[in-house]
């Protein structure tokens, strides 16, 4: 468990779930009512990873930046569940790309019911999201979910395109960030501001809220795989090496160390040695250059860059809980 200011985030966090208990109950309950297709293998495979464990942060971003803007009805809730659809489709299908056999230390679909049910029960909840949305009437709405979507699946091909290299440039690295995680999150804070008639400002104030939090939350995420403990994070370590996907902190000590270990990680990246042994030696290798550290600093930065754009709005405290989020977004245990 972390100490200091993480755990004062942490307990924070806590509470702004506890505080938005009733509306994240409702966004659960709209989950579970949609889930009504005539094929079986559909709801099953569906509720597999919907119950899974997930922490809604994407509905909880857009309830409330629809109540920071001042919204006050409950479409919210209904546009909210099915942000959550999309997202859950992205990680049926990211499993299959991955190979993946656990999700929050859970079997995945794929290691259950294959991959061909894994990718066409994906494709029912993106197609349910969008038929449910096409129903708000809202061009705005459409649009911001239609490019999200986009986004997200070039973010994708970016990365496999990536795969095995450690050649691309952090630039790069974090533009893959804002499309892959950035995209949809930009998309749940900005249709917020767009149920509560936003004004066109306020609207792109969320909008780079969520994408800056987006890239916060992948940095993090990726540097976790190499700096936190196996209990703590509830995912298996060494993962994205195992993949062969190069992250900031990679990128960093690639940069830094000396030619002959820069020569060894090449070698290491090629042949997909991504064990213990060689597991143990990057870490260490990361700690001497500070490329944890970094990765960290850069996260926070996007934090810090996200706070800001909340500046459009009056405090209140949907703001609060906003920065909350934004501080957790790094600081989490898990």
């Amino acid at each position: 468990m972390p100490n200091g200011p993480e755990t004062c985030v942490i307990e924070g966090m806590r509470e702004v779930w506890e505080c938005y208990r009733g509306e994240l109950n409702a966004v659960e309950d709209q989950i579970r009512q949609n889930l009504d297709s005539k094929v079986a293998l559909v709801n099953t495979v569906s509720a597999h990873i919907l119950n899974s464990g997930g922490k809604r942060i994407r509905p909880l971003l857009l309830i409330l930046s629809a109540r920071l803007a001042g919204y006050n009805g409950s479409h919210d809730i209904l546009l909210a569940s099915m942000v959550e659809y999309i997202h859950t489709a992205t990680l049926l299908h990211d499993d299959v790309v991955d190979h993946a056999d656990l999700r929050r230390g859970k079997t995945t679909a794929r290691g259950l019911w294959g991959n061909q049910a894994s990718i066409l029960v994906g494709d029912y909840l993106y197609s349910k999201a969008i038929c449910h949305i096409v129903g708000f009437h809202n061009q705005d709405v459409n649009e911001c979910l239609s490019m999200a979507c986009r986004k997200m699946a070039e973010g994708e091909l970016m990365q496999l395109s990536y795969k095995d290299q450690a050649n691309h440039s952090e630039r790069e690295y974090l533009k893959i960030a804002e499309h892959k995680t950035g995209a949809l999150i930009a998309a749940a804070c900005r249709m917020g501001a767009v149920l509560a008639d936003a004004d066109p400002l306020q609207r792109d104030a969320m909008f780079r809220f969520g994408q800056a939090l987006g890239v916060a939350f992948q940095v993090a995420d990726d540097t976790l795989d190499y700096a936190a403990q196996r209990e703590v994070l509830g995912k298996l370590l060494g993962k994205d090496l195992g993949e062969g996907n190069v992250t900031l902190p990679l990128l960093h000590v690639k940069q830094y160390c000396t030619e002959s270990e820069r020569q060894r990680l090449a070698e290491i990246m090629e042949t997909d040695e991504g064990g213990d042994g060689n597991f143990v030696w990057i870490t260490a290798l990361m700690e001497r250059y500070g490329s944890i550290d970094y990765a960290l600093a850069t996260a926070r930065r996007y934090i810090e860059d996200a706070k800001g754009c909340l500046d459009a709005f009056e405090d209140s405290s949907h703001k609060r809980a906003l920065h909350v989020i934004a501080d957790y977004m790094v600081a989490r245990d898990h």
